[in-house]
């Protein structure tokens, strides 16, 4: 069963993270990724997101996967129940799981009931190519990228941070240059899309 919960702000959907968790009956152990933040100057977010976790009574393993071999990152995500994917930069993100090539490895493991949570990145991922996400995010960056196909798990493209600061111009451009191309779901900082298989639910926190 396809278990996926994806957001452009973790710290702000913290109320409808702990009610999918008790809907879900979650276990407590989450394997944390950071590594889009690696190429960003700002990343109070990832330990806003690290806290939000604590807050609810989760455990957190980090796991950066640009800093370990691939046999050690396989591994991980296979142990794992929960995997969260934090919000940075989109492209690096991609490149570092192709190179580590972990995007068949956790496809598979969320067909096998893997939860994936995924930030503003690593809700990006999730679509078919992230191609359109290149005017939010520099995509320079991600020098041994040779392609931009994701995960395809959804049909949708998320565009995160829609209408919020620093991504006002950025997010609205994105908007009007792919609406006609591409199943938008243009997503502010207190909402959230569920999925499960089929069923897509998006919620917001008045």
């Amino acid at each position: 069963m396809k278990q996926l919960f994806l957001c452009s702000y973790f710290a702000g959907v913290k109320k409808l993270f702990s009610d999918y968790a008790k809907e879900k009956n979650l276990e407590n152990k989450v394997l944390f990724i950071p590594t889009a933040g690696n190429k960003e100057d700002y990343t109070a977010y990832i330990d806003e997101a690290q806290q939000t976790f604590k807050d609810l009574g989760f455990e957190i393993e980090v796991l950066d996967i640009a800093s370990c071999d691939r046999e050690t990152a396989q591994a991980k995500i296979f142990q794992s129940k929960i995997l969260y994917i934090s919000g940075g930069n989109t492209f690096y993100l991609l490149q570092e799981l192709k190179k580590k090539q972990l995007l068949s490895l956790i496809k598979e493991q969320i067909r096998d009931g893997l939860v994936y949570v995924g930030e503003s990145a690593g809700a990006i991922i999730t679509a078919k190519d992230i191609d359109y996400n290149k005017l939010m995010d520099d995509k320079t960056v991600a020098t041994e990228l040779s392609d931009t196909a994701g995960l395809d798990e959804v049909e949708f493209y998320i565009l995160p941070h829609y209408g919020e600061e620093p991504f006002t111009d950025s997010s609205k451009k994105t908007f009007e240059m792919y609406e006609k191309q591409l199943e938008l779901l243009p997503l502010h900082n207190h909402q959230a899309i569920i999925v499960n298989d089929e069923q897509i639910d998006i919620l917001t926190i008045e």
